[in-house]
């Protein structure tokens, strides 16, 4: 007898309808009550394993959000339609009910019972993938006997699980950092155009983070951290960096994105200029790279940007194989106007502490570093 077998000690069964979506994944839709979701399924938080593999999705818990929920169910008689998702294992099992169908009967389902393993927590038969406040509020709430709404559909597949927690939450405040750590483990087959787009981005920016060769190497803050002294770089940064350079005609990743909606491109192409160039970066800014952005303003989103797009002026001039060496003496022209922990950016008129993740001040740090690359190019023109 399995392991899993032996803790199911009992059972809930209910009321459901199937049916078949996507590649023949089975969907269930039932109604439980709401202390019970907690005993059949658990929270999947997003973690990080001791191999850097990248653990469940959930945000963490809200407290505040969960308190309103528990005060709105003790009012007594309340209306709570709004359903449940959970990613359910194999282990559901369903029984089809015996008879004719009623005429007019669209067969788009079919009724029966559904019976869920009640396993010990963190071994639970189903995974909660939309609800999670409200399942916990659920569980919180004096009436635990309210029946809620479930929708479940049948899969192990952590990334199936993944896809369908981007796709319900995508039209809700879900973090954008958070998105991003997920999105590289993905299928993107299924997602819409937009968070295609945001794919590659993530990937690569997961690829810096996790490669002792590169660069940002550990430096990069992630949602599945906890608090680290070490991560100093937002990813939202970086990942506008790579999106900004794929969108302009004349980024240095251009040449390398996708035709067409289908397929990532060479994202190996795409690699090698990070490395290089942000490498030599850190070569000719090595007093002011991994610091906290509060003292070093190349690490701060804005110091970021403004790199980013000089990285496409210099791809502009270098051939895309160019080694580090010959990056850096580009990037060398622009140091000397650099004030990323000290002075005033003469040209801007601002202390280098008073540099902001702001639109006006990211455009000005921008057309800064890049006037002056140019500058440095042409010398008798400017």
């Amino acid at each position: 007898m399995s392991k899993k077998k032996s803790l199911a000690q009992q059972a809930l069964v209910v009321r459901a309808l199937h049916t078949t979506q996507g590649a023949g994944l089975d969907v269930y839709a039932f109604f439980i009550q709401g202390g019970d979701i907690v005993r059949v399924a658990d929270i999947s938080r997003i973690e990080r394993d001791a191999t850097d593999t990248l653990k469940g999705f959930q945000r963490p818990e809200i407290r505040q959000h969960v308190k309103g929920i528990v005060d709105y169910l003790n009012q007594g008689q309340v209306l709570f339609p709004n359903a449940i998702i959970l990613a359910m294992s194999p282990d559901v099992k369903f029984a089809a009910s015996r008879g004719s169908r009623p005429e007019g009967d669209a067969r788009g389902s079919e009724s029966g019972t559904l019976t869920l393993p009640i396993y010990d927590e963190g071994q639970r038969v189903a995974w909660i993938v939309d609800g999670q406040q409200r399942s916990i509020a659920l569980s919180q709430a004096q009436h635990k006997d309210l029946a809620v709404p479930v929708i479940g559909f049948v899969s192990d597949n952590l990334s199936v699980q993944r896809e369908q927690f981007i796709l319900v939450n995508k039209a809700k405040p879900l973090p954008t950092r958070l998105i991003n750590e997920l999105l590289p483990e993905t299928a993107a087959i299924v997602l819409p155009r937009d968070l295609v787009a945001r794919k590659v981005p993530a990937e690569l920016v997961n690829l810096l983070n996790q490669d002792p060769a590169s660069p940002f190497h550990r430096i990069v803050k992630r949602a599945s951290d906890r608090a680290s002294s070490d991560a100093v770089v937002t990813d939202t940064a970086l990942v506008s960096v790579i999106k900004n350079s794929l969108s302009s005609p004349l980024g240095a990743l251009a040449p390398f994105k996708p035709v067409g909606r289908e397929g990532s491109g060479d994202v190996a192409g795409m690699y090698r200029i990070l490395i290089t160039y942000w490498t030599a970066v850190k070569v000719v800014f090595a007093d002011s790279w991994g610091k906290d952005p509060k003292h070093s303003r190349l690490m701060h989103s804005a110091g970021l940007l403004a790199m980013g797009l000089l990285m496409d002026a210099i791809y502009a001039r270098v051939a895309p194989d160019a080694d580090v060496t010959t990056v850096q003496r580009e990037i060398e022209k622009v140091a000397p106007a650099c004030r990323w922990t000290k002075g005033t950016w003469e040209t801007l008129g601002l202390a280098w502490n008073e540099i902001q993740n702001t639109p006006p001040h990211v455009k000005k740090l921008q057309d800064a570093l890049v006037r002056a690359y140019a500058a440095s190019n042409h010398p008798k023109k400017l």
